[in-house]
């Protein structure tokens, strides 16, 4: 596709384009480890402890690494931010498949500091290059995308690694991350890619938006319950499902995975419902599919693809909704930025604690009961939390 072509497209959907792309990229590079674990450790020899932390330390990034990707946004600018994100995913993505254990680490982190780039600059651009009544859908379609590119990739390692081996199999995520590039500088121009160029923060300020510090802190709370509810329940439904319902390793797989996919549908439905309800409406809506998730396990597993159900719902529509509000009650593109890294830098860093607490609860007890109850205490302060921040978002039109 030559930059001619693009020319001839309205410059929104080239960008919607460009995001869901690059959205692609934003997960799925971290999660194809997880299929492939057995393999590395087989010719790697690495600890489980270490083969836990590929895993966790692109997350670990997004939280201790926000603060700065929202500096390099503002003094870069968005769109060589963007750059720069995909080609660290692709430089780490190629020095992790390429030598031994210390490679292996060192590439992984250097794809978790270029998603936190992305994770930052992202909702900047949807923020100021869309008019307001189509953020959300901009942003319902980047969160979608996440989603989509985390079940691609981990539906596609396994297969791929058993004809090329788990080192090519993981290279060959770097596809999207090359389509990504040349898509975003096509549409772009290479100066813009390439050059850095600061940010203007100074926007009209929107007299309707609360700057209240509070509003940061409850969304933080949201995000941060939002993502340990998420990574807690990644981490250990497949246990849980072996453990009480005596389903194998590719069995739990293929269930929990139904978690991961209708994602898609609450990243695309917020946006939708927000047309047509108040912000309160949908978080409350949100948490009301989220809570079943551990309480519906507690009493009822055997129907746990319908709590996997509205939980992917939940867990997909939540991450919008508060991406949503930060982009709309900021009121500049300097104060979006810092909310956007306040929020995803101590959201993220409680997901981070999530996999190991939840399995250090379990372990502990013996029981899964606990464990859910851990779970269900985050998911209710993503319930409260959201509610109560989101209130000054206008509905959409």
């Amino acid at each position: 596709m030559s930059g001619r072509v693009l020319s001839r497209i309205p410059k929104s959907w080239v960008l919607l384009a460009c995001i869901g792309l690059l959205a692609l990229n934003l997960r799925g590079p971290f999660v194809a480890v997880a299929p492939l674990v057995d393999l590395m450790q087989a010719e790697l020899h690495f600890s489980p402890v270490m083969l836990g932390l590929l895993t966790s330390i692109p997350v670990l990034c997004f939280s201790l690494a926000a603060p700065l990707a929202s500096l390099a946004a503002r003094k870069f600018g968005a769109e060589f931010a963007v750059t720069l994100t995909i080609l660290g995913v692709l430089a780490g993505v190629l020095l992790r498949s390429a030598g031994g254990p210390a490679l292996v680490v060192a590439g992984t982190v250097v794809i978790g500091l270029a998603i936190t780039v992305g994770n930052i600059a992202v909702p900047l651009i949807i923020r100021r290059d869309f008019a307001p009544r189509r953020q959300g859908t901009a942003m319902g379609i980047y969160t979608a995308a996440l989603n989509i590119g985390s079940f691609l990739t981990s539906v596609a390692m396994a297969p791929l690694a058993a004809v090329t081996g788990w080192r090519l199999a993981l290279a060959a995520v770097a596809v999207l991350a090359v389509a990504a590039v040349v898509v975003w500088v096509l549409a772009v121009g290479p100066r813009t890619a390439f050059v850095a160029e600061a940010e203007d923060g100074g926007d009209t300020p929107r007299a309707a938006a609360s700057r209240s510090g509070w509003i940061t802190f409850g969304l933080t709370a949201g995000f941060g319950g939002q993502a340990f509810s998420y990574y807690g329940v990644t981490a250990w439904l497949p246990s849980y499902l072996h453990d009480e319902l005596g389903m194998n390793a590719a069995q739990a797989g293929a269930a929990s995975s139904i978690f991961q996919i209708l994602a898609i549908v609450g990243g695309l439905g917020v946006p939708f419902a927000a047309k047509y309800m108040s912000t309160t409406a949908v978080a409350v809506t949100l948490g009301a599919l989220w809570l079943p998730v551990p309480v519906g396990l507690l009493l009822a597993p055997q129907l746990w693809w319908l709590w996997s159900t509205s939980g992917g719902i939940a867990q997909g529509g939540g991450i919008t909704l508060i991406f949503i509000a930060i982009i709309k009650l900021a009121r500049d593109q300097a104060s979006a930025g810092r909310m956007s890294a306040t929020v995803q830098g101590l959201g993220y860093c409680l997901g981070a604690v999530a996999p190991p607490l939840v399995g250090f609860v379990h372990d502990s007890s013996a029981s899964w009961t606990p464990a859910l109850l851990v779970i269900l205490v985050s998911v209710l302060t993503f319930f409260l939390s959201t509610t109560l921040s989101v209130r000054q978002v206008p509905k959409g039109r």
